[in-house]
């Protein structure tokens, strides 16, 4: 009844609700971007070492993570590379993107993958490119598959009276309009593209990880396993920490005795690096202009 009588007022408080919320990411993000700031440089440490690059939270950019591969790679004194996940996954561009420079430095450094508490979807994608995965047995991997969803506004947008109008130019071109219901043809179309991505993922996983296809389709159905199960199938190679990881890391290029480990240098913290980040530029537009996006993703019910 509120929404009818005062649809703007409706309107507003929203959308306020939204704004809120972004001011809670922004305050978030803040905090442990400080906290970012303190990781050990690259020309602290001498002689041999291991490289540490860490790859936290969804994947929305791939952009830091490359140069900081590529920083590694090209640096003489960095033996090998250690990508330490902690990842649910992320969009399929970002995600390819950080496989594909993986897929390139292994030619050139050894790299092996540290997998901390989860490392699903589009964070194992990124793990099976490098030459070693080690995970702890209670490790959540796998769910290798693709998610699209859509949130449909119809029925709010008829409580508070707003109509939308669309002109287009082709049949597909709104396709997955939050406004109104998608169409079987729709339906059937955004499908056959999902299968084709995961697809794509079998296809890296096949080849990163030197297995079968076939034994790869068999368990990328989107289902996770724990790090002790994925071991068992072929999808880890051995269990341990992220020391672990390094000592193997380390001892395959033949580095002696202690072990010495650096994290590419970060930035000093800027707020306004966060208010004009992808990130925040990505939520404002999901939630303003919601678009088309299939992600590898492991998104718990």
């Amino acid at each position: 009844m509120f929404s009818r009588r005062h649809p703007y007022l409706f309107f507003f408080l929203i959308f306020s609700s939204v704004g809120a919320a972004c001011l809670i990411i922004i305050s978030f993000l803040f905090i442990n971007g400080i906290k970012a700031s303190n990781l050990t440089e690259i020309g602290k440490v001498r002689g041999d070492k291991v490289g540490i690059v860490e790859i936290k939270g969804i994947i929305t950019d791939a952009q830091h993570i490359i140069q900081k591969i590529i920083h590694f790679r090209d640096d003489k004194s960095v033996k090998a590379i250690v990508l330490r996940i902690n990842s649910p996954g992320g969009s399929v561009g970002p995600s390819q993107e950080i496989y594909r420079e993986i897929s390139k430095a292994v030619k050139l450094k050894k790299i092996i993958v540290s997998m901390g508490n989860i490392a699903t979807s589009g964070g194992y994608y990124v793990a099976a490119g490098a030459d070693g995965i080690v995970a702890n047995p209670g490790t959540i991997t796998g769910s290798i598959g693709v998610v699209m969803g859509f949130t449909n506004y119809r029925n709010l947008l008829d409580k508070i009276g707003l109509v939308p109008v669309v002109v287009k130019s082709c049949e597909y071109k709104d396709i997955g309009s939050p406004a109104r219901e998608m169409t079987k043809e729709e339906n059937e179309f955004l499908q056959s593209f999902v299968n084709k991505i995961h697809n794509q993922f079998v296809k890296a996983v096949s080849e990163g990880r030197k297995m079968d296809r076939s034994k790869v389709e068999a368990i990328a159905d989107g289902r996770i396993f724990t790090g002790e199960e994925a071991k068992g199938i072929g999808l880890v190679d051995r269990l341990g920490n992220l020391e672990d990881a390094v000592e193997w890391a380390g001892r395959m290029v033949g580095i002696k005795g202690k072990i010495n480990t650096v994290y590419a240098r970060e930035k000093n913290f800027s707020i306004m690096k966060y208010l004009t980040s992808s990130f925040i530029k990505e939520l404002v537009k999901q939630v303003a202009y919601p678009q088309l996006q299939a992600e590898y993703i492991c998104r718990p019910s």
